[in-house]
C-alpha cells in the first residue's frame, strides 16, 4: 500500500498480521465488523514474527480445561482450512517421575475430552521406530496431535475478511505512535500516514510492549529464545508423502522435541538456559539475514540439547548424509505467569491486547476475543486467567517481567504442581501484617502479587493436639503433600474450637462514588443495590449470556458511595469490567493498597472483640452482613460481619499504615483465648470446602449459570442488569447440571498408599465413563480440599442432573486409579453446619 492509498479512517485497526492478527481480522469480519485495517511492518506472506519460524505442532492436552478447549478449537479451525495434518504426538518419559506426570496428563485428557493413552516403550517403537526405547519408561500418546500451517491459515483468514469487503491491509507499514486523548484511543500513526480509529488491537507478538508504550500503557511480556535446528536430508524420510509421516516426539525430561518436516528432522529445545531479549534489541527486517525473530543459534547453549537429541533418535541424526541445514535462536514471548495477555487495556478505552499467544491456540483465542469485542463476552473463559488487567497495580516492571519470564521459561516442559508457587521477585506486595507473620514462621503463598500466609509453622503443636482428628487425613504421597501441610488441618480445628485471626486476605477493594452510583451498581450486579447504608450483599456479576464474570461483596457506605470487595487475584479484571460499564456521574477509586483486612472468627471471636472495641461487638449489635465503624485500641476501622469459613466473626478493614497496630492489639488481647494466626489454607480451602463456598475461576465461570451453581438466592430483581434475561431463563428452566459437593469414600481402594485429589480429575459413573451433561459439558473436579471437621476429603463438581442426588455413588480418576466418591450436597449448602447456626446465630 502506498502513502496515497493509506486510509485516513477505520473502525478497527489491528496491529500485527501474524496468525493472531490475521485470525482476528477474519473472526471480527465474521461477527459484523466491516471496516478493519490490518497493519504490519513486514510482508503479509511472512511478517517476520514467530508465525513464520515456529515448529507449528499442536499437542491439545493441557492441565486446564480452557486451554485444552482453545487448542482443540484451533485445531478444528486449521483443519477447516485444510492446514492441519493429524500425525499424532508422543511425549516420552525417561524417569519414573515423568511417567507419573504422563498418567496425570491422561487423566486431564479424559477430563477435558481429548483422546489419549499411555504407551509402553515397545508401543512407542511401533509408532516411531527411530526412537531409542532403551532410555525411556514409556509415553503419552495424544492421537489428536499434529502440525499446522499458520502462514497459510492467516492468508485464508484475510481472504475471508476481504471477501466480505470488511478488510484492507497495509503491509510493510511501521506503526510509529498511538494517539490517545482523554483516556480514549484516537488514531494510529504510521510511516504511511495516520488513521483515525474507533478501536485498536495490539496483536504484534513480542513487539506488543513497544506498541503499548506508545499509548503510555504496559503489555508485560518479554522476547525469549527457543532454539531449533533442522537436520537433513534424512534417508528414512525420502519415501514419505507430505510434510510428516510419524508422530511428533516430545522428549519431556530433556525439555526437547523432535519432529519430521519433509526430509528434515527439526530438533527444538527449551532445555538451554533462558535467554531473554529486550524488544528494542530485536533487529529490523532489513538488518535480519532470515527474519527479525530468527537470530543465529547460540551454539554453546545448544550443546547439551544436541547430545540429548542424539540419545533419543540416534538412528536419524547419525545419518552420514545429513547435516544441520538451518539453526536459529527463535524468538517468542514469555509473560510473568505463562498466560496470554488478552482483553481491553484498562487505562485506554478502545485499546485491546491480544498478545503472548502460541500458534496452537491462536485462531480460537482470536475467535473468543472477537466475541468479547462484539457481544461483550467470550464463550470460553479467557477472562479469569488471561485478562491483561490481572496485573493490577503490580507486575509490569521490567525486572518483574524478566525475572518471572526467566523462571517461567523453565516450566514450559516442566512438571508443575497445581499448588506450585513462583519464587522470583518476592516479596513484592506485603500487607501491614507481614513482619508479624514472618515472626510466626508463616509459609507464604502469593496471589495478586500479595504475600499471604498459607499456614504457620508456629502452629505445629496443633497437629499433636488434634492428632486423632487428623490421623486419617494425613497425606503419605509426596505429590499430594507437596505445597501443603497438615498444620492447616490443626489451624482449621483450632479456629472451629476457639478463635483464629486471618490476615491479610489480600482482597481487591475499590469504591464506586457519584450521584449515579446506585443506578450503575443495579445495572452491573445481580443482587438488589438499594441497600441501607452500612449494609452489604454478596452478588454475582454476569456476562450477557448469564455466565459468571465475577462474584463479590458490595457494601453501601453512603447514599452515593459503594465499596466493592473481591478476590485479590481478580481485582484487575473486576475493576476493568466495572469501569467499562459505568455511566453518568460515577467514579471508580482503587483502595486495595490503602486498606488491610484482618479476619477474626470462631466461638470466642465475639467475647474477644467485644472486650477490646470501644463499641459493642456482639451478635446482637451486628446483623449478618452489616458493616460498622469501630475503634479497636488506637485504630479506627470498619468491622464487617461476614465469613468465608462458616464461623461467627468479622472482617476488619483498617488503613494499611495502622494495620500492624491492629494486629498487635488483637493478638495480644487474644492470648487469653489462645488465639492463633491462621493461613489461607483454612480460609481458601478447608473452611471453604466444608461450607461448599464457590470460588471464581474454579466453580464460577462463563460456561455455567447461577442456577447451576446454586446461586439464585436473590431471585430476579425488578431493575435491569447485565445478563438478566439469561439469568431468569436459567431459573425457570431445569438445570442441565448442578454444582455438587462430594466426598472420597475410599482413599486406597486397591490397598497401598492413600491418595488425595488436588483438582481437575474426571468424575465417572460406576462403569468408568466420564459424566457428560445435555449440553456436552464434562464433569470434573473444580476444587478439592480436606474437611477436618467432617473427617472427609471433599470435592466440588458440576454433575448432570440425573446424578445430582445426595447419596449418589460415583468415581473420580486420579493418576490412573479410580476412587469411589459420594454426593454429599447437591446444590447450595455445606457439609459442615448445613443450617448455618454457627454463622448466623453464634450457637455453639
Amino acid at each position: 500500500m502506498s502513502t496515497n492509498d493509506f486510509p485516513s479512517n477505520a473502525g478497527t485497526v489491528i496491529i500485527g498480521a501474524g496468525i493472531v492478527g490475521s485470525s482476528l481480522a477474519g473472526e471480527l469480519a465474521e461477527r459484523g465488523r466491516d471496516d478493519i485495517l490490518l497493519i504490519d511492518k513486514g510482508p503479509l506472506s511472512d511478517p517476520g514474527g514467530s508465525t513464520g519460524h515456529a515448529s507449528n505442532f499442536i499437542f491439545p492436552v493441557e492441565h486446564s480445561k480452557d486451554m485444552t478447549q482453545l487448542t482443540s478449537d484451533s485445531r478444528d479451525i486449521y483443519r477447516e482450512f485444510d492446514t492441519f495434518t493429524n500425525s499424532g504426538g508422543i511425549e516420552v518419559a525417561r524417569t519414573e517421575e515423568r511417567m507419573a506426570e504422563l498418567k496425570r496428563r491422561v487423566v486431564s485428557a479424559k477430563s477435558f475430552g481429548e483422546e489419549a493413552e499411555l504407551l509402553t516403550p515397545e508401543e512407542v517403537e511401533e509408532l516411531v521406530p527411530y526412537v531409542n526405547t532403551d532410555i525411556i519408561k514409556g509415553g503419552f500418546y495424544s492421537k489428536g496431535a499434529g502440525t499446522c500451517d499458520p502462514l497459510r491459515a492467516g492468508e485464508l483468514y484475510r481472504q475471508q475478511a476481504k471477501d466480505k469487503d470488511a478488510l484492507s491491509t497495509a503491509a510493510n507499514t511501521e506503526v510509529t505512535d498511538l494517539h490517545v486523548e482523554n483516556g480514549e484511543i484516537q488514531a494510529v500513526e504510521t510511516d504511511k500516514g495516520t488513521v483515525q480509529a474507533d478501536e485498536v488491537i495490539i496483536a504484534a507478538g513480542l513487539w506488543s510492549p513497544k506498541i503499548a508504550d506508545m499509548a503510555g500503557v504496559d503489555i508485560p511480556l518479554s522476547p525469549a529464545v527457543h532454539q531449533m535446528v533442522s537436520v537433513g536430508p534424512i534417508d528414512r524420510f525420502e519415501d514419505g508423502e507430505g510434510e510428516i509421516n510419524y508422530p511428533v516426539i516430545r522428549d519431556m525430561d530433556t525439555q526437547m522435541y523432535e519432529r519430521q518436516h519433509g526430509n528434515d528432522m527439526e530438533v527444538g529445545s527449551y532445555e538451554h538456559r533462558p535467554i531473554l531479549w529486550d524488544v528494542d534489541d530485536v533487529p529490523s527486517i532489513e538488518e535480519s539475514p532470515l527474519s527479525p525473530t530468527q537470530p543465529p543459534l547460540t551454539e554453546d547453549a545448544f550443546e547439551d540439547s544436541m547430545q540429548h537429541a542424539l540419545e533419543i533418535i540416534p538412528d536419524v541424526l547419525d545419518d552420514p548424509d545429513a547435516g544441520i541445514r538451518h539453526s536459529i535462536d527463535g524468538l517468542l514471548s514469555v509473560t510473568p505467569d505463562g498466560h496470554p495477555l488478552l482483553g481491553p487495556i484498562p487505562e485506554v478505552d478502545g485499546l485491546w491486547s491480544c498478545a503472548a499467544i502460541w500458534i496452537k491456540e491462536a485462531p480460537a483465542i482470536a475467535r473468543e476475543v472477537s466475541k468479547w469485542m462484539t457481544k461483550g463476552h467470550p464463550d470460553i473463559d479467557i477472562v479469569a486467567h488471561d485478562h491483561v488487567a490481572r496485573f493490577d497495580e503490580y507486575g509490569e516492571t521490567e525486572e518483574f517481567v524478566k525475572s518471572r519470564g526467566y523462571e517461567g521459561y523453565q516450566k514450559i516442559y516442566g512438571i508443575v504442581h497445581p499448588r506450585e508457587q513462583w519464587q522470583s521477585v518476592r516479596p513484592l506486595r506485603t500487607s501491614a501484617f507481614y513482619h508479624r507473620q514472618q515472626e510466626l514462621d508463616a509459609e507464604f503463598f502469593e496471589a495478586g502479587g500479595w504475600e499471604r500466609p498459607r499456614w504457620f509453622e508456629s502452629n505445629a503443636d496443633l497437629v499433636e493436639k488434634y492428632e486423632d482428628e487428623i490421623e486419617g487425613l494425613r497425606r503419605p504421597n509426596e505429590w499430594d503433600n507437596r505445597w501443603w501441610s497438615e498444620i492447616i488441618l490443626g489451624e482449621h480445628l483450632h479456629l472451629r474450637d476457639n478463635v483464629g485471626m486471618i490476615g491479610d486476605t489480600g482482597f481487591g477493594i475499590f469504591d464506586i462514588i457519584g450521584s449515579d452510583a446506585e443506578e450503575n451498581m443495579e445495572r452491573i450486579c445481580v443482587a438488589p443495590m438499594d441497600l441501607d447504608v452500612d449494609s452489604s450483599v454478596y452478588t454475582a456479576v454476569l456476562a450477557p449470556n448469564g455466565g459468571f464474570v465475577s462474584d463479590l461483596t458490595v457494601a453501601r457506605l453512603g447514599e452515593n458511595h459503594y465499596r466493592v470487595i473481591t478476590g485479590g487475584a481478580h481485582a484487575g479484571q473486576d475493576k476493568t469490567w466495572f469501569s467499562d460499564h459505568l455511566e453518568g456521574d460515577s467514579e471508580l477509586i482503587g483502595r486495595s493498597s490503602e486498606l488491610c483486612t484482618l479476619g477474626v472468627w470462631g466461638p470466642d471471636a465475639e467475647e474477644l472483640m467485644n472486650s477490646i472495641a470501644e463499641e459493642e461487638m456482639t451478635a446482637d449489635s451486628f446483623d449478618f452482613a452489616e458493616m460498622k465503624d469501630v475503634t479497636i485500641g488506637a485504630v479506627d476501622a470498619k468491622a464487617f460481619r461476614i465469613s468465608y469459613v462458616g464461623e461467627f466473626g468479622w472482617e476488619i478493614y483498617a488503613p494499611m499504615d495502622q494495620g500492624q497496630r491492629l494486629w498487635d492489639t488483637i493478638y495480644e488481647a487474644g492470648q487469653e483465648y489462645d488465639i492463633r494466626p491462621v493461613g489461607t489454607g483454612v480460609y481458601g480451602e478447608t473452611g471453604r470446602m466444608e461450607k461448599s463456598y464457590r470460588l471464581m475461576g474454579a466453580e464460577l465461570e462463563i460456561d455455567y449459570n447461577p442456577a447451576e451453581a446454586g446461586l439464585t438466592l436473590h431471585g430476579v430483581k425488578d431493575a435491569d442488569f447485565i445478563g438478566k434475561e439469561a439469568y431468569a431463563e436459567g431459573i425457570e428452566e431445569e438445570n442441565s447440571a448442578t454444582l455438587c459437593t462430594l466426598s472420597v469414600t475410599d482413599h486406597a481402594p486397591d490397598g497401598g498408599e492413600r491418595r488425595f485429589m488436588t483438582g481437575g480429575e474426571p468424575v465417572l459413573d460406576q462403569d468408568g465413563n466420564v459424566l457428560i451433561d445435555d449440553e456436552g459439558r464434562r464433569s470434573y473436579v473444580t476444587s478439592a480440599g480436606t474437611g477436618p471437621s467432617v473427617g472427609k476429603h471433599l470435592l466440588m463438581a458440576y454433575l448432570p442432573q440425573e446424578y445430582a442426588t445426595e447419596g449418589e455413588e460415583l468415581q473420580v480418576e486420579y493418576f490412573g486409579q479410580q476412587y469411589p466418591v459420594e454426593v454429599e450436597v447437591a446444590g447450595n449448602g455445606g457439609v459442615f453446619d448445613p443450617n448455618n447456626d454457627r454463622l448466623f446465630r453464634n450457637e455453639y
